[in-house]
């Protein structure tokens, strides 16, 4: 006969009253960063748009002020966060919606930096360099922890386009403060970057499409042709501009033509992705003075970025966001 203890049920640990409540950003989750990300773009853009149609000035530096004061307000609670656990910072990046979001944060300082041009050049270009080193050393860990995971864990993202290509973003800052040169030197080292990620991507979409919780990703395949248009433009590469800004119409017109199929599992914090691409090409198209065009996709992104900025902001403040997307805790 068998021992009656070896066939009681497993003892689980009583439920904790009150129940567990994490500390202030103790689980502050990197998620929420795309679609600020997205949110600075479209104030970058409303400041095109302005210029370009000779629109009041001050509706795009509300929208920036705003955006720049949630980006860091949130960056100020995922750094308590690491302050309380810094290994919180590696779970993080072990999760496809963790490792988009600390790209994103990293990235939003850059976009910090070109929002503060027009009033403090200094400062912005002090932000400048230093997004561009903090987010030099998050592509290194990045890259680090790759090596690390398992063969079958080592599968290229959208997200490397924000851990690898982002850092043209910098052009944005470099080229209104003169430095053409950084600009230049990032775009050329971005591009083969970037095509890279895109054919490996096909590759892998026409292999293996990905489940539907995670295709709302696919849209940051949009973000690097647009920002290599923009980035040009600002340069006069106009070899580059043009050819980079018709495949960002491909990319968005493909991307439209499946939005069904994109966003068949229903609203996520993951729609963050679609926001940032989308600002990104409405400033290349102004930025090349395609303006009837790109007022209407900016209509478009006044329509989509801020209910999605509201959602995930809403589902921040409850708690619900660091659950949904595994949010390591301090």
């Amino acid at each position: 006969m068998s021992d009656p203890a070896q066939r009681r049920p497993k003892a689980y640990p009583p439920p904790q009253f009150p129940p567990h409540r994490p500390r202030l950003f103790a689980r502050m989750p990197p998620a929420v960063f795309p679609v600020l990300l997205g949110t600075l773009g479209l104030g970058l853009a409303l400041r095109r748009a302005e210029a370009a149609l000779g629109l009041p000035e001050g509706l795009a530096e509300v929208v920036l002020g705003a955006a720049v004061a949630l980006w860091a307000f949130a960056a100020f609670g995922y750094l308590v966060k690491l302050a309380r656990r810094g290994g919180t910072l590696i779970e993080d990046l072990r999760t496809l919606p963790g490792r988009a979001g600390v790209a994103a944060a990293s990235l939003g300082l850059l976009l910090v930096a070109a929002a503060v041009v027009p009033y403090a050049p200094t400062l912005a270009r002090g932000v400048l360099f230093a997004g561009l080193g903090l987010h030099a050393a998050l592509a290194g860990l990045v890259i680090w922890l790759f090596l690390k995971s398992p063969p079958e864990a080592r599968e290229v993202t959208p997200v490397w386009h924000l851990n690898f290509v982002g850092f043209i973003l910098c052009g944005l800052t470099a080229v209104p403060l003169g430095m053409i040169w950084l600009a230049a030197a990032l775009l050329w080292l971005t591009m083969p970057v970037a095509v890279a990620i895109w054919a490996v991507s096909l590759v892998q979409l026409w292999r293996r499409p990905p489940p539907a919780p995670l295709r709302p990703m696919l849209a940051i395949h949009l973000a690097p042709a647009a920002l290599f248009s923009t980035v040009a433009t600002g340069i006069q590469a106009w070899l580059i501009a043009l050819p980079a800004l018709a495949l960002g119409a491909v990319l968005l017109i493909v991307l439209v033509s499946a939005g069904r199929w994109l966003t068949a599992s229903g609203y996520s914090a993951l729609w963050g992705a679609f926001t940032f691409p989308l600002a990104a090409f409405v400033s290349a198209l102004f930025a090349l003075r395609m303006d009837v065009t790109a007022t209407l996709f900016l209509i478009a992104a006044l329509g989509l970025i801020p209910p999605i900025l509201y959602r995930v902001l809403k589902a921040w403040a409850s708690g619900d966001l660091a659950l949904r997307s595994n949010a390591a805790e301090a």
